[in-house]
């Protein structure tokens, strides 16, 4: 019986255009999916848009389209990025859906059922930007630390609550009893803390008469569910849950990727609301950290965005891929810059994997080799490298990975250097072998990473026809 593997993005607001920091996230869940397909596994990789809350409805009514219209076009931009960022998900959720409303309808009974939901009046301070209420602790100059230009607003009406509360031993003791349920640890170590200091239930509804752009509240018309709520159960949606037990039970539970502005809701908010529902929790959720652009927050304000669309005409897929995955360390903050992109595409890709590819083709061509079987030294070095990156990339420390990947790259420059195949020797031959059968390890172990130029590789070591994987970038 074939593995089953389940790996899902969030599910993105199309609110605006996808931005780099997104990219990101979806080409890390990529890699990870590419890399589990080799490993044998069925993978189901899910990706969506959120298309629900206030934002949506504001925004749309900005533009003067109906909510529906507007996330049409939105979320096809973000289906867009299948295409160009070479994506390999294989389903794509919207919250619009039919189907998932009624996930998200019986979800919402489920909890009802087991008495975790109630009606009460309420008056709350809420960032729109993040969909979430905040509490004076929370907010810096009062305002919102991750969306300091847009005000804090205050919500007063009568709404229906999840019983959060009800899950603050639950949850310490699954984190206790899974210690690399969220990666890095230090990130479960801060929503172990928030959770030891108490869990406040949170609003799950809003009045359908002042927010109507939202899912239905079961057996109530004057209200639609909040936004995470409904949001959240996409993750099981996506795979036909609650009809099709079959696809659920064999994929679920799965690994979420998500950024740090997203750990209490996919790591504390949507664990405990699996718990009341009777559904298994997730199995593990990988943080990853931002993207600044030369040392700022990205923001529409500064005209700071970071477009991946423009990136990867001028640069192409691979090259965007690469950067975002060897120079962005995984789980922490890491900076965008031109000039370190086209640093890298020189020294790493260009004078790298690209140089080593070309001489070696072209000693391989000459009419005096002769190939031979791999030697026992290439074949250890081959073999650790593989298993090194692998055992990062199992981490998610997808930097490392492809550091190991390129340390064997040095390996072979320096191989070649030495010996000096070009000069006739009895050596020449089985140098240039070598080389060659560490070409097909490095096309292999790149496969997940950049799935492009792997496959360049295997096709010109496979015809013996050399071309310039990547071409020098002039300075300007």
């Amino acid at each position: 019986m074939t593995k089953k593997f389940y790996i899902t993005t969030t599910l993105p607001y199309v609110n605006a255009s996808p931005h780099i920091g997104f990219a990101m996230e979806i080409i890390q869940s990529d890699v990870i999916a590419r890399h589990k397909h080799q490993q044998g596994f069925e993978v189901f990789f899910n990706m969506g848009s959120d298309e629900h809350g206030v934002k949506i409805l504001r925004k749309a009514q900005e533009s003067n389209m109906e909510p529906k219209a507007y996330c049409d076009i939105y979320a096809a931009k973000f289906d867009n990025l299948k295409e160009k960022l070479n994506l390999t998900y294989n389903n794509f959720i919207r919250t619009t859906d039919d189907h998932h409303i009624k996930a998200a309808q019986e979800f919402w009974l489920r909890c009802q059922k087991n008495g975790d939901i109630y009606k009460k009046n309420y008056k709350v301070k809420y960032c729109v930007g993040c969909e979430l209420e905040k509490t004076d602790s929370e907010l810096e100059n009062g305002k919102c630390p991750v969306h300091p230009n847009q005000e804090i607003e205050l919500i007063e009406e009568e709404n229906y609550f999840f019983k959060y509360s009800n899950y603050k031993k639950p949850l310490l003791d699954f984190y206790e009893k899974n210690p690399d349920f969220v990666v890095p640890a230090s990130r479960l170590n801060e929503i172990t803390e928030f959770t030891k200091k108490g869990l406040e239930d949170f609003s799950i509804s809003r009045l359908k008469a002042k927010m109507p752009w939202g899912v239905d509240v079961p057996n109530d018309p004057n209200h639609v569910m909040y936004v995470w709520f409904d949001a959240l159960v996409g993750y099981i949606s996506a795979l036909g849950w609650p009809n099709n037990d079959k696809q659920f039970n064999n994929f679920w539970p799965g690994i979420q990727v998500a950024g740090k502005d997203n750990l209490r809701q996919q790591s504390s908010m949507w664990q405990s609301m699996l718990m009341s529902a009777g559904l298994p929790n997730s199995k593990q959720i990988f943080i990853h950290g931002f993207i600044t652009v030369n040392g700022q927050k990205m923001s529409k304000s500064l005209g700071n965005v970071i477009d991946p669309f423009e990136l990867v005409e001028k640069y192409g897929v691979d090259v965007i891929r690469y950067y975002l995955l060897r120079e962005i360390t995984p789980t922490e903050d890491g900076d965008f810059t031109i000039e370190k992109l086209e640093q890298r595409y020189n020294s790493d890709l260009a004078s790298g994997i690209g140089n080593l590819l070309a001489r070696t083709i072209t000693l391989a061509v000459k009419p005096n080799f002769e190939e031979k079987k791999p030697s026992a030294k290439i074949k250890k070095e081959a073999t650790k490298t593989k298993k090194i990156c692998e055992q990062y990339l199992e981490n998610f420390k997808f930097n490392d990975s492809l550091k190991s990947i390129w340390e064997l790259i040095t390996f072979c420059d320096k191989y070649i250097n030495q010996e000096k195949p070009w000069i006739a020797s009895k050596k020449s031959s089985q140098v240039i072998s070598d080389i060659l059968f560490a070409l097909e390890e490095i096309s292999y172990l790149l496969k997940p990473f950049l799935p492009e130029t792997s496959e360049k590789i295997k096709n010109m070591l496979k015809s013996k026809t050399s071309e310039i994987l990547f071409p020098r970038l002039l300075k300007s």
